[in-house]
C-alpha cells in the first residue's frame, strides 16, 4: 500500500478535474467496489459543486446564455482553474476573463464584463464593514480645500468601466419587468458599494471609475480629477461626487490645511 510520501496530490487533482484522465495509480477500493468507480463519483461531485457555485455567483450571466450553456461553459472553467481557497464565494476570480475569451460565447461580447460586475457585487457583499461619512461632514467641507483633500472609500467599494451597458443589462435581468431594448454601444461605468446591508450599483459619469480608483490609491481630489479628465475631457465632477455621496461610498475625507 502506498504511503503518504508516495502520494502525488497534483496528479490526483489533475485527474479529478479532467474527465478524460484515468484515475491515479495505486488507488484502493473497499468492499470490493472498483476504485475507478468510486473516483468517478467523487470527480462528478466535485465538478458539480464547483459549477453550482459559479451558477450562484453569476446568475445574470446564466440567464443571458441559458442554464445548459452556462453549465457547459462553467465545466470548461472548472477544468482549467482550481479553487485557491476553501471559501466558495471567492471562487471565480478568473471567470470573467475566461468568459471573454470563450469562443462559443463570442456572440455576446458584453458577457465577460457582466461577469466582472457580478463578481464585484459578490466581493462587495462580503467586504468589511465601515461607517459611512455623515452627510453633514461632507457638506461642511470647504470647496476651495477639496482639491487638496484625500478620501478613504468604503471597503466594499468597487468600480469598473465597460464599453457596453452592463449595469442596465444586469438590472434588467434581476426583475421580471418588461425589458426595453438597449443600445449596446452605450458604455457604462459602475460603482458597487455596500455601506449597510444592501448592495448599491450605480452608473458613474464617464471617467468616474478612474476618478474613484485614483482616490483609492491615495491621490487628492484634484489629482483624481486630472486622471478622470485625461480619460473623459468632459468629466462631470459634480455628478460623480453626487453619486458617491448618495451611495455612502465615503468613510473619511481629510482636507489639507
Amino acid at each position: 500500500m502506498p504511503t503518504s510520501a508516495d502520494f502525488d496530490s497534483g496528479a490526483f487533482v489533475r485527474a479529478l478535474l479532467d474527465p478524460e484522465s484515468p484515475p491515479p495509480d495505486d488507488l484502493e477500493g473497499r468492499d470490493g467496489v472498483s476504485p475507478a468507480r468510486r473516483f468517478a463519483v467523487y470527480r462528478n461531485n466535485i465538478c458539480v459543486g464547483l459549477v453550482d457555485a459559479l451558477a450562484e455567483r453569476f446568475p445574470v450571466c446564466r440567464q443571458l446564455v441559458g442554464d445548459e450553456f452556462f453549465r457547459a461553459m462553467a465545466r470548461h472553467y472548472v477544468r482549467r482553474f482550481l479553487p485557491c481557497s476553501p471559501i466558495l464565494f471567492e471562487y471565480g476570480d478568473e471567470f470573467a476573463t475566461f468568459v471573454s475569451t470563450f469562443e462559443p460565447a463570442r456572440q455576446l461580447p458584453y458577457l465577460g464584463d457582466v461577469a466582472r460586475l457580478e463578481y464585484a457585487v459578490g466581493q462587495s457583499f462580503h467586504a468589511a464593514d465601515a461607517a459611512p461619512l455623515p452627510m453633514e461632514k461632507l457638506r461642511a467641507l470647504q470647496p476651495e480645500r477639496l482639491a487638496r483633500a484625500t478620501a478613504t472609500l468604503h471597503p466594499s467599494a468597487y468600480v469598473l468601466a465597460s464599453r457596453y451597458p452592463i449595469i442596465s443589462i444586469w438590472k434588467a435581468h434581476l426583475s421580471d419587468d418588461e425589458r426595453n431594448p438597449l443600445n449596446l454601444d452605450d458604455g457604462e461605468e459602475a460603482l458597487v458599494v455596500r455601506p449597510a446591508l444592501e448592495i448599491r450599483v450605480t452608473i458613474l459619469p464617464a471617467g468616474g471609475s478612474a476618478f474613484v480608483s485614483a482616490l483609492q490609491e491615495g491621490k487628492t481630489f484634484g489629482a483624481a480629477m486630472a486622471v478622470a479628465t485625461g480619460i473623459a475631457a468632459d468629466f462631470d465632477l459634480t455628478g460623480c461626487l453626487r453619486e458617491l455621496i448618495v451611495s455612502e461610498a465615503f468613510v473619511t475625507v481629510s482636507a489639507a490645511r
